[in-house]
């Protein structure tokens, strides 16, 4: 989705309506009301309570997508729906997740930027002192462990937590870059969905090597921190795409 919130409001019917049903999930996601992970009420139940119009609903539900805040799935089965990924970040963070949706940078490219930034964001985390608050990157993937996720909204959450380590580094310069590679980096990790043999294992693994960059930032060992999100940022490259660039120990 290429289109931007001022289009929606340009173009909804009852702009009201719609920034009532923008401004009520904004403060469930601030307040803590709603997490990464969890589902928000359906088009009808957020009608009802809201006392708006559907079409208003499916006007801020798209604006929330394209700031990268829920990811939608249609259907009528249990992963129908809206679900969350991430929490509000400010102006600055969303604009950027614009303005690289549009612009359509080539995927190497967005992996050798991940690489360069990620790298350097899990060695500073690992050496922070007090130790970095890591809560909302963990709280993602205790998300992601469940097994009711589809490989999408698997991928968004995966997004999610990246962008989380990002902004847990307090580098407000790296957390806005790394929001607006964010749509970048979901799309090309989807892309890559039919190039893999077994999603369950892939999946298991991206889980692990997950929980190995905690643990390595959390005993203070940047090296290891270091050299764990390489690898897992250019194995699932490589597993998808092409080679990914040499692993900066070996150089």
């Amino acid at each position: 989705m290429t289109a931007s919130p001022v289009a929606f409001v340009a173009t909804s019917e009852a702009p009201r309506a719609w920034r009532t049903v923008l401004d009520h999930v904004e403060s469930q996601l601030l307040s803590g009301a709603l997490h990464p992970g969890e589902r928000l009420p359906g088009e009808r139940a957020l009608s009802s309570e809201l006392g708006v119009g559907r079409s208003s609903v499916r006007e801020a539900l798209r604006v929330l997508e394209v700031l990268g805040l829920i990811r939608t799935q249609a259907g009528s089965g249990p992963n129908a729906g809206a679900i969350i990924i991430a929490t509000p970040s400010g102006g600055m963070s969303a604009l950027m997740r614009l303005q690289v949706a549009a612009s359509g940078f080539p995927v190497a490219d967005i992996v050798r930027t991940r690489l360069i930034l990620e790298t350097a964001v899990a060695a500073d985390l690992a050496d922070a002192s007090p130790q970095p608050d890591l809560t909302e990157a963990i709280a993602l993937l205790d998300a992601m462990d469940s097994p009711d996720l589809d490989p999408a909204e698997f991928l968004a959450l995966d997004a999610a937590f990246h962008l989380a380590l990002a902004e847990a580094s307090r580098n407000q310069v790296i957390a806005a870059t790394m929001a607006g590679l964010r749509s970048g980096i979901e799309g090309y990790a989807r892309a890559g969905l039919d190039r893999l043999d077994d999603w369950h294992a892939t999946s298991d693994r991206l889980r692990r090597e997950h929980r190995g960059i905690v643990d390595a930032i959390r005993a203070a060992d940047a090296a290891t921190a270091r050299t764990r999100i390489h690898d897992h940022i250019s194995g699932y490259y490589a597993e998808t795409f092409i080679d990914p660039a040499p692993n900066p120990a070996s150089r």
